[in-house]
């Protein structure tokens, strides 16, 4: 579905500058420019705004806050990586890398979520890399897309048995964003010695100030202080029940203030400088969270 959903958003993009720069070249090529230039800029201006929204929410983060210059480059770089994740990635290479599962080889096996507007695609590179090391795992797609985070449940257990089933050895999970609300969903009600290790990156552990924008199901369970928030709290699916590493930012875009990517107890990591997609591509994150798999 966000496949589709992605691929007539670009088709759209690429129809209306075409058709914008048909109609006024010929008339007057400064307004064609013009109005192309718009037209690629829009995301920058909207994760701009995202930015400035994040540094002035953590200024009084317990955790810390970037610098302008940091914010400055992560905007930057994040426009470029929102880019290709959402107009090629997802849209049309989501099936690029099939799960793979073989028997016994004596690695473990990685289930991966991602997070809210995205599909498997996301991962791409890190399944390539997986598939290099004879990882065995299997990349899920959340939907419905604007349901629950509790839907999501079931079909995250099923993943786990597989790949469980095919390595016996229980899997790492390996979450962005609200993947990782949904494996904390899953841990609600399962034994968590049926995973070895739970990996977040950005992930909104105490709800993210920017979900006050979101009218989904999902959205508004994100947000700071939220009802669901607050019962997942409670409901101690943390790191005091299986291991967690939680990579954070001081320059995500999403889920601030910074401290709300945190547990109690976990394996807090911080990525600095860097924009909410374009801190799951960081290598140096992937290679330490892949390095994790042989503990």
């Amino acid at each position: 579905m966000v496949a589709r959903l992605q691929q007539c958003i670009v088709l759209a993009w690429l129809l209306a500058a075409a058709a914008w720069t048909g109609s006024w070249w010929s008339r007057a090529p400064s307004v064609a420019l013009s109005g192309l230039l718009v037209l690629s800029s829009a995301h920058a201006a909207f994760l701009a705004l995202e930015f400035i929204a994040g540094y002035r929410v953590s200024r009084q983060d317990p955790l810390g806050q970037a610098t302008a210059s940091q914010c400055a480059r992560a905007w930057v770089v994040e426009s470029w990586a929102a880019l290709k994740v959402f107009c090629w990635q997802q849209p049309f290479r989501s099936r690029a890398v099939a799960d793979y599962l073989p028997m016994n080889n004596g690695h473990r096996g990685v289930v991966l979520l991602h997070g809210f507007m995205c599909n498997r695609g996301f991962w791409n590179p890190w399944l390539r890399q997986l598939r290099a090391a004879e990882h065995a795992f299997i990349a899920v797609d959340l939907e419905p897309l604007f349901g629950s985070i509790d839907h999501y449940v079931a079909v995250l257990d099923e993943a786990i048995l597989r790949v469980t089933a095919a390595t016996g050895l229980p899997p790492v999970l390996i979450c962005h964003s609200m993947g990782g609300l949904a494996a904390r969903a899953w841990l609600r009600t399962a034994n968590p010695a049926r995973v070895r290790r739970i990996v977040t990156i950005g992930t909104p552990h105490r709800g993210t100030w920017m979900a006050r924008f979101g009218h989904s199901a999902n959205g508004r369970q994100m947000r700071t202080d939220g009802e669901w928030i607050r019962q997942m709290e409670s409901a101690c699916t943390s790191a005091h029940e299986v291991p967690f590493t939680c990579w954070y930012s001081n320059c995500d875009n999403i889920v601030f203030p910074t401290s709300s990517a945190t547990l109690p107890a976990a394996d807090n990591r911080l990525v600095p400088g860097r924009g909410h997609v374009e801190m799951a591509f960081v290598s140096s994150l992937r290679q330490q969270t892949l390095a994790l798999l042989d503990e």
